[in-house]
């Protein structure tokens, strides 16, 4: 790594109904991005089944299972770091939306079971209940590499700033999102959440979406994309098959944040001088 910078690769893809290609597909997918020289992969949500309540329960495994193995071996065999996507996962007798990381080892070093369901109804538009077959995570993950800490969260999990603030507090330089926004949400709030995360944390932010399949009972926007601290959309897919590719510069973070300091210990050291100055609340009266 030359220069504090190191090459990201997000792989949009969409799932079929067999399991066994679309993990074949995944794992040549990672063999291209690792040619171009990526050194963190990341493959996008639902990356071995399709989307959909009527899916999750017939594709589910537990992890370890047959899936992990194959990412296991795809992340050893390029020596890169993978982030999964997400898959169905059975635990007992539920079942979660899970993401699962690996090192260039091949080893897990982390999983992150969706927090925040996609529970919506726009009328009219769309309508879709993920707690009517999936339990939600209860614990925020972040993985260490040899470039930078790393925040996950899956879809749904983009739209709550706090969860994104408690990473960059953790120290995490880059936030991933596997998330398959579909026609309604996605034109309307896929970039602008992405770009959104990324000016409050300074820091890149990036979102991993499946392809667009309009035969699909689920239609991805697609337009994975990755944005830098500025807010700048760096990176970007159209709807289609494809691999996207970003230099993630982790000196442009603290620059970024020189220039416009907006972290409470930032404030803080800009007004330590007035710390013992006494406070008025302007309560309007």
């Amino acid at each position: 790594m030359a220069g504090r910078k190191f090459r990201l690769a997000l792989i949009q893809f969409s799932a079929t109904v067999s399991k066994q290609d679309n993990l074949k597909k995944a794992a040549q997918l990672i063999s291209v991005a690792a040619k171009q020289g990526a050194q963190l992969i990341a493959l996008p949500e639902c990356c071995n089944s399709p989307y959909g309540n009527q899916f999750f329960g017939e594709y589910a495994e537990e992890i370890p299972g047959q899936s992990t193995q194959v990412f296991s071996a795809a992340a050893a065999e390029n020596k890169v770091y993978l982030v999964a996507g997400s898959i169905p996962e059975r635990s007992g007798n539920k079942l979660y939306n899970t993401t699962t990381v690996f090192s260039p080892g091949g080893s897990m070093i982390a999983t992150h079971r969706k927090v925040h369901l996609f529970d919506i109804d726009v009328p009219g538009k769309i309508t879709f209940q993920e707690s009517k077959t999936l339990s939600p995570g209860n614990q925020l993950t972040t993985f260490q590499t040899p470039f930078c800490k790393v925040g996950l969260g899956i879809c749904y999990d983009l739209r709550f700033a706090e969860m994104a603030q408690i990473y960059a507090n953790k120290g995490c330089d880059l936030l991933l999102y596997p998330g398959a926004f579909n026609m309604t949400t996605g034109p309307a709030h896929w970039e602008l959440l992405l770009r959104g995360r990324a000016i409050d944390n300074q820091l890149y932010v990036a979102g991993i979406a499946p392809t667009r399949d309009t035969s699909a009972s689920y239609v991805s926007w697609g337009h994975s994309s990755v944005v830098n601290p500025w807010g700048e959309v760096i990176a970007k897919a159209d709807e289609k098959d494809q691999i996207v590719y970003a230099d993630i510069d982790l000196d442009y973070i603290r620059e970024v944040r020189t220039m416009i300091p907006v972290t409470v210990q930032q404030r803080r050291d800009i007004y330590e001088v007035k710390a013992n100055s006494e406070i008025v609340e302007n309560t309007g009266n």
